[in-house]
């Protein structure tokens, strides 16, 4: 694996730190009046979601994981288990629900999800950046009521609470953003 120092550490880069793996979320570069510059990254661990913050002079050196991004479609859920199906190689893998966090219910049936592989251990799954959903719920339109940047809450097929447009009634598919999880457009 490819060691790099701690100045060249970047948001989204996967470290090996301590026994553990780590996602780099957020680093400041500090330059402090006395004494050496140092990189100040705040890390979540892939395993079991923790934070940790650490200096990294330049001097030091990290090793840097690559993530190996497979395809695969979902099939069916049991149990709490996630059942998709890689697309080239029609094995199936079984990953616990909670990998996706609260984009869960977003998930639909035969969808394509990136999951990210560490060896043979599933790490990180990632949904479609746009998903389309129904409203099954939301307040009638009134009239009148179309000033800018208004909007009112409407629930989805899926139970999720996003605000949407006025002009957006019930029964209509729009899109929705699985990563910041708001109303995109209608579909």
């Amino acid at each position: 694996m490819p060691k790099i120092n701690g100045n060249e550490i970047r948001p989204g880069n996967i470290l090996e730190h301590s026994g553990g793996l780590w996602a780099a979320v957020k680093v400041d570069h500090v330059k402090p009046g006395k004494g050496g510059a140092f990189a100040q990254v705040e890390m979540r661990n892939l395993r079991n979601g923790s934070k940790l913050n650490e200096r990294f002079r330049s001097a030091d050196k990290v090793e840097r994981v690559r993530l190996e991004q497979k395809d695969q479609q979902f099939l069916y859920e049991s149990d709490g288990m996630l059942v998709f199906m890689d697309t080239e190689t029609f094995e199936q893998v079984e990953l616990p629900a909670e990998i996706l966090g609260e984009r869960r219910p977003f998930l639909q049936d035969g969808m394509t999800a990136v999951i990210e592989y560490y060896e043979a251990e599933a790490l990180n799954a990632t949904l479609p950046q746009k998903v389309v959903c129904k409203v099954t719920e939301t307040e009638p339109v009134v009239k009148g009521q179309t000033a800018a940047n208004s909007f009112k809450p409407a629930i989805l097929d899926n139970g999720v609470k996003v605000m949407v447009p006025p002009f957006v009634g019930q029964d209509e598919d729009i899109v929705v953003n699985t990563e910041t999880m708001e109303y995109v457009e209608r579909a």
